[in-house]
């Protein structure tokens, strides 16, 4: 007989629903153990079912070693945000991070066939399919960035409890300015380092389009020609990192900044939890309800 004491001590064990347990404990005579498996077995079935549902939910985490010279910055996307404040799955996402940061991953392939960091029994790909079953959704690793440096050092930098994380690795410069940068980067949303960054096909369309804006305000086109090299400036302002008004001193440019400081900005990368991803609207109230059903 499989009494209630049992079927709770195999959900704690492995976040599967109730009846789900009390079948599998029926058809093992009790066995917890061959339960587990059943049940691993069984959800590893499942979770393949659930890799075609849009994962836009997540978090954005990030690593840094205590010399400050590997950083790692990782986005692992859920399908509801209940999954993205879930423990479980943010332990994970941080072990990801640390792993990337420690093993050197090509792309995200590499990282799935590696041995766990945690447990070199497996491999991410595996742990990764055992959350998916535990967890109940579809779980992606959608993109990493991983630096090192000799010279100079990494920081990190995670906003919104895992919407925004920011990497930059700097040359010259303290932490405490590289943190402002991080800062920098997450609220001002530069595109790239500095003119030199930019793709001249993005120039040349600005310029084009800069172009026409001064014409149809009825300037000749020689005026037209003056007035977009001074509005490319502006432009570059939006989108170059050391071409933004510093954020803590808007009078003061980030270029100025860095070279006061004697410092070097080297590269950046910064990632929004979810951006770019299509995401299916959901009624609040249903979103409720089908985390209850799981």
């Amino acid at each position: 007989m499989v009494t209630a004491a049992v079927v709770k001590e195999l959900r704690e064990k492995t976040g599967a629903g109730m009846m789900d347990c009390k079948k599998v404990l029926t058809e093992t005579d009790g066995d917890i153990e061959k339960a587990i498996e059943l049940l691993r077995e069984r959800g590893i079935a499942k979770a393949a079912k659930k890799s075609d549902r849009i994962a836009a939910e997540g978090v954005v985490a990030a690593y840094l070693t205590d010399n400050k010279k590997i950083g790692s910055v990782v986005e692992v996307n859920s399908e509801t945000d209940f999954v993205g404040k879930n423990e479980e799955f943010r332990t994970f996402v941080a072990d990801i991070a640390e792993q990337i940061a420690m093993q050197n991953p090509a792309d995200v392939q590499e990282l799935l066939s590696q041995k766990y960091v945690k447990d070199n029994t497996k491999t991410v790909q595996q742990v990764l399919t055992e959350k998916i079953a535990t967890i109940g959704e579809n779980i992606t690793i959608r993109r990493f960035e991983r630096f090192e440096t000799q010279n100079g050092l990494v920081e990190k930098y995670i906003h919104g409890d895992g919407k925004i994380g920011v990497l930059i690795e700097v040359e010259n410069g303290d932490s405490d300015l590289a943190k402002d940068l991080c800062m920098q980067i997450a609220a001002a949303k530069p595109e790239y380092l500095d003119r030199n960054s930019v793709p001249q096909e993005r120039v040349s369309k600005e310029m084009e389009i800069l172009k026409a804006q001064a014409m149809n305000e009825g300037k000749p086109a020689e005026i037209a020609e003056k007035m977009v090299q001074g509005r490319i400036g502006k432009f570059y302002g939006e989108i170059c990192l050391v071409e933004q008004p510093f954020v803590k001193d808007p009078d003061t440019k980030v270029s100025k900044l860095l070279e006061a400081k004697g410092a070097k900005a080297i590269r950046f990368v910064r990632f929004e939890k979810g951006e770019g991803i299509e995401k299916k609207e959901e009624n609040f109230a249903e979103e409720v309800m089908k985390q209850i059903k799981q």
